[in-house]
């Protein structure tokens, strides 16, 4: 280490430099194998549930019944032999990769740019706290605890709603919504997903993934964007019972002229989504 070096070390006070190496110290545990191939699994796993909710969302429009969303996947999963076993091992997973995004977000952003930064926070922070609600959605099954998503939703958007600041709460978390579907529907249409990928491009292969990539974040995307859509309805007219989250949008669909064929699209455009996060999760850079 060069003299100056040394001084500036040395300058530094003691308070921070131990904390700063406490982060660096966690870091490098985060980028161990273990939390590595976790990760990887939490996000098969995660892609296992986009297949089976497009699967759902496919079989709504031949009339079956079922909720085209995270516990109606969950429940899919959990009525096999192996059910409580799948459902410890989703939990893990996703408790997993909830932890590697918290990382993403706090650890390994330390060194970004201020506005990057911010941006990582955001963005891996919010992926943090949705796979960790799927975790407990996980456990919540293996413990034998099982409810409707569409009542949890009605029940929570009835609680903001008649609260001092309800309505505008659920008006923005409806923009917000909206605007993870925005983002979605951009970044499949501009393929920016290929920045998690490195391995198939210029390939036959590569124009398969991008495919699916390009279908399945859109349909994602205008999913979600409904689902906006229903919180912004059930606030502006001041009826929660009629945001019933990501199954109550799709279904709504089917009383429309054009839906069945657009929600037959959508799950169409899940599958596909699916797909391609299994290549993510198999090959993806983390």
């Amino acid at each position: 280490m060069s003299k100056i070096g040394s001084m500036e070390t040395s300058r530094m006070p003691e308070g921070q430099s131990a904390a700063g190496d406490a982060a660096d110290a966690v870091e490098a545990a985060s980028d161990s194998a273990a939390l590595d191939v976790v990760a990887r699994t939490g996000f098969a796993v995660m892609a296992l549930l986009h297949i089976v909710i497009g699967a759902i969302a496919v079989a709504l429009v031949l009339g079956a019944p079922g909720q085209a969303e995270p516990t109606g996947a969950i429940e899919q999963l959990a009525a096999n032999p192996w059910g409580p076993a799948v459902m410890w091992a989703g939990f893990i997973a996703c408790a997993g990769l909830s932890l590697w995004q918290l990382s993403e977000a706090t650890l390994r952003a330390r060194h970004l740019p201020r506005k990057e930064r911010f941006g990582k926070l955001v963005s891996s922070g919010f992926l943090s706290i949705a796979y960790g609600s799927v975790g407990l959605s996980f456990a919540g099954f293996a413990l034998g605890n099982r409810g409707d998503s569409g009542d949890s939703t009605r029940d929570f958007s009835t609680v903001l709603v008649r609260s001092p600041f309800g309505v505008p709460a659920l008006i923005a978390l409806g923009l917000t919504i909206i605007g993870i579907g925005v983002y979605f529907v951009v970044k499949g249409a501009g393929k920016k997903f290929k920045e998690e990928l490195g391995h198939f491009e210029g390939t036959r292969r590569g124009h398969l993934v991008s495919g699916l990539g390009v279908a399945g974040h859109i349909a994602k995307g205008v999913a979600l964007i409904l689902t906006g859509l229903l919180f912004g309805i059930a606030a502006v007219t001041n009826d929660p019972g009629s945001s019933t989250g990501l199954d109550g949008s799709l279904k709504a669909l089917q009383d429309h002229t054009f839906g069945p064929p657009l929600l037959l699209a959508i799950g169409a455009g899940f599958i596909a989504y699916g797909a391609f996060a299994l290549v993510r999760a198999r090959f993806g850079r983390m």
